[in-house]
């Protein structure tokens, strides 16, 4: 995997439609990353660590946060429908553990007023791009590429760019951005005014006016590259106080750059410092451990801080390069890793990584006995190292649903049946609905039934919950309620007219009497028409904005 060049124009998020491509300069904020191996620390409590005290750059925005928000969805709305586009249980719940004390962290130091709290979405989207990156989007929008999660191989740099990120937004730098060229506009413009009038003054002083409209545009170019480097200052240092109080290592941030300048010497178009949109990664990477000396030090080693090596980043990791790269010949390429000669020269952890990656490989081939024999040899050396198998006995589940086998997916996950949904986590809340789902049983499609109506009134953003809450009431014959269920998660993916749509048949059902095996159900009925109501008078709105 090659890493994106840091200091070459940033290439905006893949998107699609006219907006998005009008919006280009303005949110020209994703940052291109990459990773060195680190091992997560404890750090003290969020309560023990000072706020930083350090000016902000202020606002200066004429754009409200609903209008953020507003545009921030219509952009997302394109990322939704994007190809590219994926919803990993195991790779969103693990992006999720680093996220949430993020944004918790950023509201304990204030970095986030509630006028933009309550009004964002503070939502990631995950990408198939085998890119190092992650980018930031109005009203709380974030993006990650499958490739960025797959060079880094421990939480606190991960969290690093999270929280880089999470600054980006809570300080509205693409809100002050818009604001700021729009502001520059006028000084183009008069430069192309006097431009214009040097040359009706003289025919033999073209030159002469050329350079007061080329001189103009490079000043403004040169003041709006000045303002982005402010923001990604600014962005590292909100970032670095709010991961910091988090609980995250801040030599994670250093690690993050280190790997950045060395993929940047092979990759550094040779552009000049100063007509580069970030400073450079040098003066970041000083900037960093200034601020960690100030913390009292660089980060502990796992050894120093007496702590068991963390798998969970690595084996993460390699399903995200597997995710990301799903030709046959890439594929093919993680058997030869799992050579015995080739495996023992390498540290436990890497093994554990490769027997993870090579079984996941060989399932999308599918090739299930080979992935059967790595999942087992993955678990046998995860408990030999002393290590949590939790994620290997999830892979093992997802296999025994791949074939078919719901079954013995649903006795892998037996222990995850007992407990609440409150105590789950959403990859085996995935896993677990999706084979009870199959099973045909009705005991068990009742209790994926309840435990995921329980997830969703914690999780209400959560698509995937509604969509397999959908796929049960499928089953069931409630007929009326799955189409409204999916309405529901049509919506929250922004994608309102299928929500309609969906929404419309669900009354043609009711009109019609097709209720299904469950019967009459008025309730839902009622819920159908009011949802109808509110997603036609939210899709005039959107007109009108338009």
């Amino acid at each position: 995997m090659t890493p994106t060049d840091h200091h070459k124009p940033k290439r905006a998020p893949k998107m699609r439609g006219a907006p998005v491509r009008r919006l280009v300069g303005a949110l020209a904020l994703a940052l291109a990353w990459a990773a060195v191996p680190l091992q997560a620390q404890a750090l003290p409590p969020v309560e023990a660590v000072p706020a930083n005290t350090l000016p902000h750059l202020g606002d200066g925005t004429e754009m409200s946060p609903a209008a953020e928000r507003r545009l921030g969805d219509s952009i997302a709305r394109s990322l939704y429908r994007d190809s590219d586009y994926v919803d990993d249980p195991v790779t969103m719940e693990y992006l999720q553990s680093l996220w949430q004390p993020l944004l918790a962290a950023s509201k304990a130091r204030g970095e986030m007023p509630p006028e933009i709290a309550d009004a964002f979405a503070w939502e990631l989207l995950l990408g198939r791009d085998r890119s190092v990156n992650a980018f930031a989007l109005p009203g709380g929008y974030f993006g990650v590429h499958l490739g960025l999660v797959g060079v880094v191989s421990n939480r606190d740099e991960l969290a690093s760019v999270l929280g880089h990120e999470l600054s980006h937004v809570t300080q509205r730098h693409i809100a002050r951005n818009m604001a700021h060229q729009s502001a520059q506009a006028p000084w183009m413009m008069g430069a192309m005014i006097l431009g214009v009038l040097a040359a009706s003054k003289s025919t033999s002083n073209g030159q002469a006016s050329s350079a007061l409209i080329t001189g103009g545009q490079a000043a403004a170019a040169q003041s709006q590259l000045n303002f982005s480097r402010d923001m990604e200052r600014e962005a590292d240092r909100i970032g670095f106080g709010v991961m910091t109080q988090a609980g995250f290592a801040p030599q994670g941030f250093v690690g993050m750059f280190e790997k950045l300048q060395q993929a940047n010497r092979l990759n550094d178009s040779g552009g000049f410092p100063y007509l580069r949109t970030h400073p450079l990664t040098t003066e970041r990477i000083s900037d960093m451990q200034n601020r960690i000396g100030a913390l009292g030090g660089a980060a502990l080693s796992p050894a120093a801080a007496g702590q068991k090596p963390d798998f969970e980043p690595q084996l993460v990791a390699a399903r995200a390069r597997v995710l990301s790269n799903g030709g046959v010949d890439a594929l093919r390429l993680w058997q030869a890793d799992v050579q015995p000669a080739v495996l023992a020269a390498r540290p436990v952890a890497q093994q554990a990584a490769t027997l993870y990656g090579a079984s996941l490989a060989a399932f999308k081939l599918r090739d299930y006995g080979a992935a059967q024999s790595l999942c087992t040899q993955l678990r046998q050396l995860l408990a030999q190292a002393g290590a949590d198998g939790r994620l290997a006995r999830l892979l093992e589940a997802e296999l025994a649903l791949g074939q078919g086998d719901a079954a013995r997916a649903e006795g892998l996950l037996a222990s995850s049946a007992a407990k609440p949904a409150a105590d789950l986590g959403r990859a085996e809340l995935a896993l677990l609905s999706q084979a009870q789902i199959q099973t045909g049983r009705a005991q068990s499609q009742n209790q994926a039934a309840e435990r995921l109506r329980a997830w969703v009134v914690t999780h209400p953003r959560d698509a995937l919950a509604w969509r397999l809450l959908a796929s049960v009431y499928e089953v069931q014959g409630r007929n009326v309620a799955a189409v409204r269920v999916q309405a529901q998660a049509d919506g929250l993916e922004q994608d309102w007219p299928a929500a309609l749509a969906r929404l419309r048949a669900a009354q043609d059902l009711v009109r019609a009497g097709q209720w299904g095996a469950m019967g009459p159900d008025h309730l839902e009925a009622a819920i159908v028409d009011t949802r109808t109501r509110e997603v036609t008078q939210l899709l005039r709105e959107q007109a009108l904005q338009r």
